[in-house]
């Protein structure tokens, strides 16, 4: 799941109005802002299989630390409880802590069984990715219903408050429409750099955010 993710966190805006979007959108999508650096320690594992499924050529064949659902939880307490020491604010703590395992949940129906509950553990998924158009129905759908919640609970205080945010949901809707019908990247090393760009939705979600 990608655009899914960032679904979860334009919906949570309903929520928790006083947050940023960029912290919603680092809930929401913290695993995959932490998978890239592990790959590249070596932590963590992937190979690249084209063919391997019609949405994805990825073999996670071990990312324990940033997916497994019981890790999840825990970056979840921590964020949350990092959040709440800087902001005094519980109710958006609480919301953060519980968008990060969500990141799990999306990833369960898309992945096939490769989604650990706990470190060493069993390995779930519902296998969305077999599908190259379900999986394209349900990500922009998702994606639409997200922004459809978003903008149902801002506006725009001024020209930038349009450009950003456009710019931003436009950004992500081409690099994952790239990403399915793209070649798949030469190499993991090449695949965790490319993957690091996800770290620019934060604080271009906060921007755009912030005049709004």
């Amino acid at each position: 799941m990608f655009l899914g993710h960032f679904a979860v966190a334009l919906a949570a805006k309903k929520a928790a109005p006083k947050t940023s979007l960029g912290t919603l959108v680092l809930a929401a999508q913290f695993a995959d802002i932490l998978w890239p650096l592990l790959l590249l320690l070596g932590i963590e594992q992937v190979r690249i299989e084209p063919g391997l499924l019609a949405a994805s050529p990825f073999d996670f064949t071990s990312y324990p630390v940033s997916h497994s659902l019981v890790a999840q939880l825990g970056w979840g307490a921590l964020l949350g409880i990092v959040y709440f020491l800087l902001r005094r604010d519980a109710r958006s703590a609480l919301l953060l802590g519980f968008l990060v395992p969500t990141h799990w949940l999306l990833d369960f129906i898309a992945h096939r069984p490769d989604m650990p509950i706990n470190p060493g553990g069993a390995k779930y998924g519902l296998g969305m990715w077999n599908s190259l158009p379900l999986t394209i129905a349900v990500e922009y759908a998702l994606f639409a219903a997200g922004i459809a919640v978003y903008l149902s609970v801002t506006r725009a205080k001024d020209r930038t408050g349009n450009l950003a945010l456009w710019s931003f949901l436009g950004f992500l809707a081409v690099m994952y429409a790239a990403s399915l019908f793209g070649p798949p990247p030469p190499s993991v090393k090449v695949l965790a750099w490319s993957a690091i760009s996800i770290w620019l939705t934060v604080p271009w979600a906060a921007w755009a955010d912030r005049h709004r």
